[in-house]
């Protein structure tokens, strides 16, 4: 049994940021032991971004493990074998919404659920074109839940979609140590 930490790193569907936040997966899979979970929108969805077998594959050959796509295999990351952390990256909007109001209908959501049972750091990375709308009232509700956190976040095109906010994925590794120490990133809107 390896003595490095182990944690969870679920991919929900904003296609655009797959691709930088498997860089930092990539980044993370030398420090960790790493579980990988997808919602059935990356599992399934062919995009002008990529083909969802595509990122599949990435997935694999970074944690070298076998990817979590339903809710009985993600039930598990509780009690029964749990994780150090667990970082969502990318976080949509839909999930978010699910996540502030306990509903749990995917792998990413049921991992989530489980994993907070233990009261140890969920890391979430947004990236939504609504935050500033539909899903303010689920930012602000998980903002104020104990052992989740936050990467810092910004407006992307504020101009073109100015509800939306995208997390700094490069500081994802930065913000996990801090969230280790229970301690959230600031300033978390940039």
């Amino acid at each position: 049994m390896s003595d490095r930490k182990r944690i969870g790193y679920a991919l929900c569907g904003s296609f655009c940021t797959l691709s930088r936040s498997l860089s930092v997966m990539s980044g993370l899979s030398g420090e960790f032991d790493i579980v990988p979970i997808i919602s059935p929108a990356v599992r399934d969805t062919d995009t002008r971004f990529g083909r969802a077998e595509d990122f599949s594959e990435k997935i694999k050959k970074i944690s070298r493990s076998e990817i979590i796509t339903d809710i009985v295999s993600a039930e598990p990351l509780g009690p029964k074998e749990p994780l150090d952390a667990l970082i969502i990256a990318p976080c949509t909007g839909n999930t978010l919404s699910k996540l502030s109001h306990g509903i749990t209908d995917t792998a990413v959501t049921m991992a989530a659920k489980a994993h907070l049972r233990g009261d140890k750091p969920l890391l979430i990375a947004l990236a939504t074109n609504d935050a500033m709308s539909q899903n303010l009232k689920s930012l602000a509700t998980l903002l104020m839940r104990k052992s989740v956190y936050f990467v810092p976040m910004l407006q992307d095109e504020p101009k073109r979609k100015p509800h939306s906010l995208v997390a700094d994925f490069e500081r994802i590794p930065e913000c996990l140590a801090s969230a280790f120490k229970g301690v959230q990133q600031r300033p978390l809107f940039l």
